[in-house]
């Protein structure tokens, strides 16, 4: 049975953002996941956490100013030190509460520039061996590029190979089931062929970004058992929009699986 973690910046919006934790548990879920969580004190969020019997699996590492544009700075050479200072803000946060993986942006750059592959490189190296001191590991998360266009990091086999080639083990691949399927479909034929160098899945429904149930263009009830007899070990967080608004009234499809994990507790 997958492992799901609520991502809280998508997830019970009609709770103020520590009030979210609650909500998550009351619904079912063991663990939480973050995207940039830096406007609230890490203590603060460590003591939700504890209070609620949540696991931290993972957080985005500060993305530059993102109400300037920015997307990231891996591939940016002329900000790899905004980056470093980046790696040791996220790692200080993910110390603080207990989160096991972090997330790294590429940001805006073209993958046919050498400057940026170069850059990308570097980051990648230095992040991974900061991050590797304290057995923390590294996601890197294509997306597609309708989503963020310009973006550095669009192809999911691009991505694995890189992985592969960086030959650091606490540096994985996010897979982003959506991403995926907006970006190059065949889903599940890349889940089989990419499963070794993945870390960590996020789900969301195709095309609306809404819950994983049987609206969309996929099936998601497949591709967990999928992810199962490929041996998958790491979280799947919930990384969508609710389509009422509510997140409880669009829970129906995490139910069963809920019942499942308090049965096995």
């Amino acid at each position: 049975m997958p492992r799901f973690a609520a991502n809280l910046h998508c997830l019970f919006r009609e709770w103020s953002f520590l009030d979210r934790f609650a909500a998550a548990a009351d619904a079912g879920f063991t663990a939480v996941e973050f995207d940039f969580p830096y406007d609230v004190r890490p203590d603060r969020v460590a003591e939700r956490l504890q209070r609620h019997g949540l696991q931290p699996v993972m957080l985005h590492l500060p993305a530059g100013d993102w109400a300037a544009g920015d997307r990231g700075l891996a591939a940016l050479s002329c900000r790899y030190g905004e980056l470093k200072a980046s790696v040791e803000e996220g790692l200080a946060y993910a110390k603080a509460i207990g989160a096991g993986k972090v997330v790294m942006m590429a940001g805006l750059a073209a993958l046919d520039d050498p400057a940026a592959v170069a850059s990308f490189r570097r980051a990648v190296r230095h992040a991974a061996e900061r991050l590797g001191q304290e057995n923390i590991g590294l996601l890197l998360k294509p997306l597609d590029p309708r989503e963020i266009p310009g973006y550095f990091l669009t192809n999911f086999c691009y991505t694995a190979s890189f992985v592969a080639a960086a030959g650091q083990p606490n540096v994985k691949m996010l897979f982003d089931i959506y991403q995926r399927q907006l970006a190059s479909g065949d889903v599940a034929m890349a889940l089989g062929r990419h499963v070794k160098h993945v870390g960590h899945v996020q789900v969301a429904a195709v095309p609306d970004r809404g819950e994983p149930d049987g609206e969309g263009e996929l099936s998601f009830p497949f591709l967990f058992c999928k992810l199962e007899r490929l041996g998958f070990k790491g979280f799947v967080g919930c990384n969508y929009h609710p389509r009422g608004g509510s997140t409880g009234a669009g829970l129906g499809w995490f139910r069963p699986y809920a019942t499942q994990i308090r049965a096995s507790a």
